[in-house]
């Protein structure tokens, strides 16, 4: 028993914390770490050389706050990504930063969840 509460104890401190919630607005104050950004989509477009979809809130490029990003080997995975727009979102993962702005690379469904 006492070994079965030290492997408890040693499990429960190990435990990822879970990721801060943040607004897409705060993005920017946050590269390098792993959050969840939430609020609502503003659109949803297709880049035209078919690489990747972005997925921007907190306005429309260029004058969006965040974009969550799927590339074009990823797509399959988001089935639903075309319908996210005026949705409010969860978008989980490493903040990044591309040319001056902040993103999120999904590569698994679950880094988005539909409020």
């Amino acid at each position: 028993m006492k070994a079965f509460i030290v492997t408890l104890l040693l499990t429960l401190t190990a435990a990822p914390a879970l990721a801060e919630t943040i607004t897409a607005a705060e993005a920017k104050n946050h590269v390098g770490q792993n959050v969840t950004v939430e609020g609502v989509v503003s659109e949803v477009h297709h880049v035209q050389s078919g690489r990747a979809t972005l997925i921007d809130m907190g306005g429309s490029y260029p004058n969006n706050a965040f974009t969550a990003v799927i590339f074009k080997d990823d797509f399959s995975k988001f089935p639903n990504a075309d319908s996210l727009a005026g949705k409010t979102i969860d978008v989980i993962g490493q903040i990044k930063e591309y040319r001056g702005r902040p993103e999120i690379l999904l590569k698994d469904a679950g880094q988005i969840k539909v409020k």
